[in-house]
């Protein structure tokens, strides 16, 4: 299924993405003169953070509407897929992801084309979804999707390794895993709460449906998550949990 990227909606409830992204940009510690790619750039928000180090920064994002909002920051954005790198071999000292990776499909050619395009000691510094990630509003969707005879519908829409799966996938691939950690995140949510997430990070699943139950599955996931991520005070959080690495070769 796919999932589409509206930078507009993005931003609106998607904001916590990269205004937590700080502890794997110190992980990343870009330097100034350092070719780096931000691989899945979004909206380039980050992208910008990074070439404040002075490091020469360079984004590439599958959405067209994404690379259109991150060029608006004064990026430099390529439009392509993770899985096939449009760049030569040895280009890059780093490449750099943030939320990206659980999303992609084919793991090991993406993972090939980051090690072909980093120079001889060059690392790979990034955060995903880890083991664990999101599990109560899956659970939700999974249930609220099988009442209305839609099984399979949450099935490998995301990847969610655990540290030593993904250890291992990292060390196939010619990586030396210098750290790799899950880091738990309960994450608090925009004023448009779970509805808001759904709709946002779940709009490839809602597709899938016949357009006259979608508002009844999100309505119905929202109830059922309500008792144990919506507090006293009105306020969502979600049950993140993030696994980020670096890697070198």
């Amino acid at each position: 299924m796919a999932q589409i990227w509206d930078p507009h909606t993005y931003g609106q409830n998607g904001a916590f993405v990269h205004g937590l992204a700080g502890g794997v940009l110190e992980w990343l510690d870009p330097q100034p003169g350092e070719r780096i790619l931000d691989l899945g750039c979004g909206d380039g928000q980050l992208t910008v953070r990074i070439a404040e180090s002075r490091a020469l920064v360079r984004g590439l994002d599958a959405s067209p509407e994404m690379a259109v909002a991150a060029r608006s920051r004064g990026i430099e954005v390529d439009e392509g897929s993770a899985e096939t790198l449009p760049y030569a071999g040895a280009t890059f000292d780093a490449v750099f992801s943030n939320a990206v990776l659980h999303w992609i499909r084919d793991q090991d050619a993406m993972l090939a084309g980051v090690h072909r395009i980093l120079r001889p000691g060059g690392r790979f510094v990034a955060e995903m979804g880890g083991h664990g990630n999101i599990a109560a509003i899956r659970v939700a969707l999974m249930a609220v999707a099988a009442r209305h005879g839609f099984d399979g519908r949450e099935d490998n829409v995301n990847y969610y390794p655990t540290p030593a799966s993904y250890n291992r996938r990292l060390e196939r691939h010619g990586f030396h895993v210098d750290r790799i950690a899950l880091v738990p995140r309960p994450t608090r949510l925009a004023e448009s709460g779970m509805a808001g997430w759904i709709r946002t990070f779940r709009h490839g699943v809602l597709e899938t449906l016949p357009e006259a139950v979608r508002d009844t599955v999100v309505e119905e996931a929202v109830a059922l998550l309500a008792p144990v991520l919506h507090d006293e005070e009105g306020n969502w959080t979600a049950d993140y949990v993030r696994l980020r690495f670096i890697a070198t070769v």
